[in-house]
């Protein structure tokens, strides 16, 4: 049977406070903790209290699990030592904190006036909905006021955005834009030595310094607090060190984390070098863990007692305690009636906590996910730049004067438009800038609006999505390009763990808007293979609140662009933009030359609600749900179902792949009886699963079918088509459908 170490620690606290012997009092609390140090005294006994307070959280954490009044034991136990970093910074520093920061938030909150740390942390871990940040919905350490955005458990996830927010808030001078927080304030994010070794944390080391390669500022602090064990996994001695002395661009501190005055020192020259430079730096916090991984964990299955107890009586909030007490600034009993003075208090707190109420409406709890306010996004959509702007960035040859154009063209012009009429806009990812993109959809954007707004980035999609959600935390509105939809899979985290996430776990007090533009899905003619035509759209509709765009043409990719980028800046949306790679250039539908797939750029006031269809032809025989590729190929079918068969069609295109727009779907389907679904993705998590879901939910007496993509990866050349939706399995599942 496992034993209860929550006990021993606290035991060994108190017996080895007891054994201490005063020293002489001292009193000039603004003199240094100890001969030579940064850290003044005044400074370390509000550092002690703090610690003391993670502490005794902790403990109360598995007191209410007892109770079965709490849902949440990973405790900040041996890590108290990252208060001392906490007291290093200004409240307005945006921190990044991992679940073992509990020393830092309690002592965050003492910077800020009328704010109750102990009792938030308690009502997070009872899940009660009077919780300030995540109201209920996750135990974090988050705050608006301490510019603390809330992290669940992150394993090295936080660190990108990070970087990005640091990598932005430098770059909002050049555009003129004034950040949320000091000019000269600085990132820090929080993170265990196990947690360094992450792809995603290898994303965030390499883009900060590569950032510093370039002379552009980037003022990151990384701090690790390493206690060389991943919950049973042990950390190699001496890895964490080796790696990133070895990192030139990242400067290196090193801090003894269970040494108060030390950390605080280290910390402080850190955030110093950090602050004046605006270079990233790493701080190598040494600390310990205890009490196991959390509550659950049985550490004795993998650790030694020797090991345990080791750990143990390394113990920083003892050493923090003892330190003071031998520098005559407190007595042994004064520590210890403090330490029972915040113990009572911690305990009552906890009570009251679990009195309070908790998340039992299911429309509550998912309120925060994904608002949309339909006549704010309206009235944003319509924003155009002023027409001196305007005729600037098009250079007098406004778009709605041309000719009917493609997608490609509409989406550039949309583009222009959008970023002239919102300058908290910024585009980026690769090849953008100059280039214009692979397929030439951003081109003169870089030369219109300037490299502050538009630029290139490093080939790492996490990175790119990292630098939009540190973007969006600052109050911009980032216009992310990934150059593919295959290679979104590498970074899809930052949308489902980070990205969407955060307003769910804020409660709406912190955002991260964004429209993330990617080119997307199959049918270039066998050109390119799998990571150049991928149609698998499942991991993105598996994500809560994001909303997924997937325009079939030039008119309405620009409606629906104005409508992501409207919803973004009105209600923290997260927008994703497929854009259909075999679709950007299509002039015509038919017939060679017939320009039916052209269409003249839509006037301001044009947009396309969130979840609404549009129906392209209207017939009472048989009814054709589809979008991009499968709604132009299933056009082309109609025509030739009516010529050859005189079976009348109703052709509507989704448009907005989640939400799906039901209402529309079912209405067209209740018109025919008959519905075929065209899904050119895979017939696996492919888009007809959910409408078809949607039809016999909404309607019943419908005879459905459907016609989807193989599950397979796109091989190359006319392969190609033997695996995904050709026009004549339209037509004969239509013909089918009829029959039936």
């Amino acid at each position: 049977m496992a034993v209860n170490r929550a006990g021993i620690v606290d035991h060994n606290f108190i017996t080895g406070v007891q054994a201490l012997q005063p020293a002489p009092r001292r009193e000039d609390l603004d003199a240094p903790v100890r001969a030579g140090a940064r850290c003044t005294a005044r400074q370390a006994l509000e550092i002690f209290e703090s610690m003391m307070s993670s502490r005794l959280l902790d403990l109360e954490a598995r007191e209410l699990k007892n109770r079965n009044q709490g849902f949440y034991t990973i405790g900040s136990s041996g890590h108290e030592g990252n208060a001392s970093v906490a007291a290093a910074l200004r409240p307005t520093d945006p921190a990044f904190l991992h679940y073992r920061s509990g020393g830092f938030f309690v002592q965050r909150a003492r910077q800020v006036p009328a704010t109750t740390p102990l009792f938030d942390v308690l009502l997070g871990i009872v899940a009660s909905k009077d919780e300030p940040i995540a109201g209920g919905r996750h135990k974090v350490f988050g705050s608006a006021p301490l510019w603390i955005p809330p992290q669940t458990s992150t394993i090295a996830s936080h660190l990108p955005k990070a970087v990005g927010t640091a990598f932005f808030l430098e770059r909002m001078r050049t555009m003129h834009i004034d950040p949320p927080v000091p000019q000269d304030s600085i990132v820090v994010c929080t993170f265990g030595d196990a947690s360094s070794n992450h792809a995603t944390a290898s994303s965030a080391f390499n883009a900060a310094a590569l950032a510093h390669h370039q002379s552009l500022p980037c003022p990151t602090l990384f701090v690790c607090e390493d206690n060389g064990i991943g919950i049973s996994v042990r950390t190699p001695r001496g890895w964490v060190a080796s790696r990133f002395l070895a990192n030139p661009g990242i400067k290196y501190f090193s801090a003894d984390g269970l040494d108060l005055a030390n950390a605080y020192d280290v910390a402080a020259e850190a955030v110093d070098f950090v602050r004046r430079t605006r270079r990233p730096a790493f701080l190598h916090l040494a600390v310990v863990r205890m009490l196991g991984h959390a509550g659950s964990d049985v550490e004795q299955v993998y650790r030694s007692e020797e090991e345990i107890n080791a750990a143990e009586s390394q113990d920083p909030v003892l050493r923090a305690a003892r330190d003071l007490v031998a520098e005559g600034w407190m007595r042994p009993d004064e520590v210890l009636e403090r330490y029972e003075e915040l113990r009572a208090r911690i305990a009552a707190l906890g009570r009251e906590a679990e009195g309070r109420p908790r998340l039992v409406d299911a429309d509550e709890i998912i309120a925060p996910l994904s608002p949309l306010r339909p006549d704010a996004i309206a009235a944003a959509a319509a924003l155009q730049p002023d027409p001196d702007s305007r005729a600037r960035l098009f250079e007098g040859r406004l778009p709605e004067e041309d000719r009917p154009r493609h997608m490609a063209v509409q989406i550039n012009r949309a583009l222009h438009d959008l970023m002239g009429a919102h300058p908290e806009t910024v585009l980026f990812g690769e090849d953008v800038a100059r280039k214009g993109g692979v397929y030439n959809v951003t081109t003169h954007l870089e030369a219109a609006l300037g490299r502050a707004r538009v630029f290139n980035s490093a080939l790492d999609e996490t990175t790119i999505l990292g630098l939009a959600i540190g973007g969006g935390h600052l109050g911009l509105l980032p216009i992310p390009e990934i150059q593919y939809l295959a290679y979104l899979h590498n970074a899809i985290d930052q949308l489902r763990g980070e990205a969407c996430s955060l307003q769910f776990f804020s409660n709406g007090a912190f955002r991260n808007p964004m429209v993330v533009r990617i080119a997307s899905l199959a049918y270039q003619k066998g050109f390119g293979g799998h990571f150049h035509n991928d149609n698998a759209v499942a991991a993105l509709r598996d994500i809560p609140g994001l909303i997924m765009a997937c325009p079939s043409n030039g008119e309405d990719a620009v409606g629906m662009l104005r409508t992501c980028v409207a919803a973004a800046k009105v209600d923290g949306a997260v927008c994703t933009f497929l854009e259909p790679i075999a679709l950007y250039m299509t002039k015509d539908l038919h017939a060679d030359r017939d320009g039916a797939w052209s269409f003249p750029y839509p006037p301001a006031d044009f947009h396309v609600p969130i979840g609404r269809a549009r129906t392209w032809t209207e017939g009472e025989d048989l009814t054709i749900l589809s979008y991009a590729n499968g709604l132009w190929m299933s056009l082309r079918v109609a025509r030739r179902l009516q010529e050859a068969h005189g079976i009348r069609c109703t052709v509507v295109d989704l448009r907005w792949l989640n939400p799906l727009p039901v209402e529309d779907l079912v209405a067209a389907a209740q018109k025919t009886g008959r519905v075929l679904v065209v899904d050119e993705c895979r017939r696996t998590g492919g888009i007809a699963e959910g409408v078809i879901a949607a039809l016999v939910e909404g309607a019943s007496g419908l005879r459905i079918a459907r016609v989807a993509g193989r599950d397979t990866y796109i091989p190359l050349g006319d392969a190609a088509n033997r695996v995904l939706v050709q026009e004549p399995d339209i037509e004969a599942a239509a013909l089918a459908l009829m029959e039936a």
